[in-house]
């Protein structure tokens, strides 16, 4: 492998590295099995049917969503979007396999559990709060699910085996936006200003981080929150008759975000044996809706779902007026989640060369260059 150092684009302080990998398939091909699964533990950004299988009122196994899932035909899988979702496209870059299915369904043979599931749970957040208010799984909960899924493998396939997929898969964290999108002002804005709101955020991710390392992850990728104030849902709730992005969420975020670094930055010199990366996706969607035609979009303040305004889960359904038929011209498929066109190029741009880089695959011959955040 060799690297090239560019900036691209210059403001993102971007490095380019060439890799072997599938243009087409976006997989890398990987000659020393370092990546054995995937496990991702997060929000609905992240969930691949979770949401199915428990009491929730955040849903979407229903049409339209999922109309672009399967080839061929229309399947409602539980993802918030139109197609797949970043929980899929990392299992896919690190060539696991091409989607990540949720580990709350019953049907899930071995070799299934073997690569990776996911965890995740729309509607949860860092604020223990957040995701008692939809009936979301809690990161406890989902934490809880990686011990009874650990003891699964170690029964199926022995101690050694379950050792290795422990300590050499790629665990990925992703949530806080329903913290401030719908637990802040209407639940906590009493109790906290924003600065105590985000060191509890943070804490509760610190600590989460703590017990991931505790039950054996070892190379750990943590999302960024996103610029949740420039979502459809949050322009029409904070962004005034013209719909602007809401400057305060964005604000709330950032604080947010640099909690998190500086969090990530602490474990990796408490645990020198983990690898814990900062992967920042609040720079990316920003940069996707100020330059939309740079990545082929149209449409920024708008989801493809109904009105695209305020249209999200249980709202966004078959009887939704005016959703749109190309859904490929959107960021954003309903009012609070990205397209899977979107969501392919967000999650490629933070996680695909980072991780790929962070755990040192070895790949074939060199074939174009991909982005690393750095």
């Amino acid at each position: 492998m060799r690297f090239i150092f560019e900036a691209h684009p210059p403001q993102l302080g971007l490095v380019i590295l060439l890799i072997s990998c599938s243009v087409t398939a976006m997989t890398c091909q990987k000659q020393n099995e370092s990546v054995p699964a995937i496990f991702v533990f997060g929000d609905s950004i992240v969930d691949t049917g979770n949401n199915n299988y428990i009491t929730t009122i955040a849903k979407c196994n229903f049409p339209p969503y999922g109309r672009d899932f399967a080839a061929g035909g229309f399947q409602p899988s539980g993802r918030f979007s139109n197609g797949l979702v970043p929980s899929d496209f990392i299992a896919e870059i690190f060539g696991v396999k091409n989607t990540l299915p949720p580990y709350l369904d019953p049907n899930l043979q071995l070799q299934e559990l073997l690569t990776g599931v996911s965890f995740a749970s729309g509607g949860a957040g860092y604020d223990p709060l957040t995701s008692k208010i939809p009936g979301a799984l809690s990161l406890s909960d989902q934490l809880d699910k990686l011990r009874e899924y650990q003891k699964k493998i170690r029964e199926a396939v022995g101690e050694n085996r379950t050792e290795r997929i422990i300590s050499k898969s790629i665990y990925i964290v992703c949530l806080g936006s329903d913290d401030i999108a719908n637990t802040y002002i209407p639940f906590r804005r009493s109790e906290y200003d924003i600065p105590s709101y985000t060191d509890l955020m943070a804490s509760q991710a610190f600590n989460f981080l703590k017990e991931l390392y505790g039950v054996g992850g070892r190379r750990i990728g943590v999302v960024s929150m996103p610029i949740i104030g420039c979502v459809p849902s949050q322009r029409t709730t904070g962004g005034g008759i013209r719909r602007a992005c809401s400057d305060s969420e964005n604000e709330a975020a950032i604080l947010f975000n640099k909690k998190l670094l500086s969090q990530t930055k602490l474990l990796n010199k408490q645990f020198p044996d983990a690898r814990i990366v900062y992967l920042d996706i609040y720079n990316i969607l920003d940069q996707m809706i100020q330059n939309p035609a740079k990545y082929d979009f149209e449409v920024v303040d708008r989801g493809c779902c109904g009105t695209g305004t305020i249209e999200a889960s249980l709202s966004c359904n078959s009887l939704s007026i005016n959703t749109c038929t190309d859904e490929s011209n959107y960021i954003f498929w309903d009012a609070y989640h990205p397209t899977e066109k979107a969501y392919k190029i967000i999650t490629s741009m933070a996680v695909w060369v980072r991780l790929v880089a962070e755990t040192e695959i070895e790949t074939g011959r060199l074939r174009f260059s991909i982005v690393f955040i750095g």
